[in-house]
């Protein structure tokens, strides 16, 4: 595949994860689950952490495109694009929800996506281990935000607790199999600068 088709292919999934809505292949975590009788704070609440949430997936996807189209060895390229299917999954659970707390998707996620697709392709092109320490660094810092969000979470909302719980599993395993094609460990500052960066985006997005 050409540097063309590669950047037509990364706008029109932009176009998709931007614009949505997503179609996941596997059922979303607590379909049987009874809805809880949330009052209303803690509907509204819930539905802005799961904002949140959501736009952290268009980040994901964003930045696995990014690293692919930049990534040098073809089989982390193809790690990268099943790990990017698999994150489909979560923006579907997360709009369902969202769509059930009668919530809303952010309006910054463009940005978003901008963003992390620049950030993604840089972190490529400086080698493949540096590629892949930057999306170990990135899901350790997702899975964290999740373990937060499951403590300010209801304990009777049991069906988006379910959806967290999942991704957050599934957070883990990308980041161990970045490990496993041999990630570097990215030094102190640049790991501040991404907790700084994604603590503005959380703390905008739970608004917007």
């Amino acid at each position: 595949m050409t540097l063309l088709d590669k950047l037509i292919c990364s706008f029109d999934r932009a176009m998709h994860t931007v614009l949505g809505p997503a179609t996941g292949e596997r059922a979303t975590p607590g379909n049987g689950v009874g809805g809880a009788d949330l009052s209303v704070a803690e509907k509204r609440g819930a539905a802005r952490l799961m904002r949140v949430n959501h736009s952290g997936e268009v980040c994901a996807q964003a930045l696995y495109q990014g690293q692919a189209l930049t990534a040098r060895n073809p089989a982390i390229q193809q790690a990268l694009q099943t790990a990017a299917r698999e994150e489909v999954d979560h923006l579907a659970w997360c709009e369902a929800r969202l769509e059930e707390l009668d919530g809303s998707t952010s309006l910054l996620n463009p940005l978003w996506y901008g963003a992390s697709f620049a950030l993604g392709a840089a972190s490529g092109l400086l080698g493949d281990r540096w590629n892949l320490a930057f999306l170990v660094e990135t899901e350790r810092q997702v899975e964290g935000h999740l373990q937060s969000h499951l403590e300010r979470l209801p304990v009777a909302d049991e069906r988006t607790r379910a959806i967290v719980e999942q991704m957050k599993i599934d957070e883990a395993a990308h980041a161990e199999t970045a490990l496993g094609y041999g990630a570097a460990e990215l030094p102190l500052p640049a790991r501040v600068a991404m907790k700084l960066t994604s603590r503005l985006m959380t703390s905008t997005t739970y608004w917007v």
